[in-house]
């Protein structure tokens, strides 16, 4: 039998815990996160970013599903524990891709005021975040053809 540890009895550390942007974040660091973001009901079809715009918000997939458009194609469908639109907060650019619901969604929502104080009073989370966000995109590398 597997023993599952809980890190929390608060289920929005708990889902925070599991995205992989904050897998490596410790209970401490899970609260002050979780106190800083809002939880936001979407509907099915809702557009959350747009490719071009520039970003104020980074959101975390609690429940349903979101598909990522780029350059008006269908890239990836994104669901419960994976998160989007941190780039926008970590360097002032427009965003990269369309984020569309797919269905009804469950969204925790950190955004730049937000993030920017967690980055000021938490610098271990900073640390941990800039390392998944590089993760990532070693990830979209190796799935990228070579020529």
């Amino acid at each position: 039998m597997k023993v599952v540890r809980r890190l929390s009895r608060d289920p929005k550390i708990e889902r925070l815990s599991q995205a992989q942007i904050f897998s490596a974040c410790n209970k401490r660091e899970l609260a002050r996160i979780a106190a800083l973001s809002v939880e936001v009901e979407v509907p099915a079809g809702r557009v959350l970013i747009r490719q071009g715009d520039f970003g104020h918000e980074f959101f975390v997939i609690e429940a349903g599903s979101a598909k990522a458009i780029i350059d008006g194609r269908k890239r990836r469908t994104m669901g419960p524990g994976e998160c989007f639109g941190e780039m926008a907060l970590l360097h002032r650019a427009p965003r990269s891709a369309t984020v569309e619901a797919e269905t009804d969604m469950h969204l925790l929502v950190l955004n730049s005021r937000e993030f920017s104080t967690l980055m000021e009073d938490v610098p271990s989370v900073g640390r941990k975040v800039l390392a998944a966000v590089a993760e990532r995109l070693r990830e979209a590398e190796r799935a990228q053809p070579h020529h």
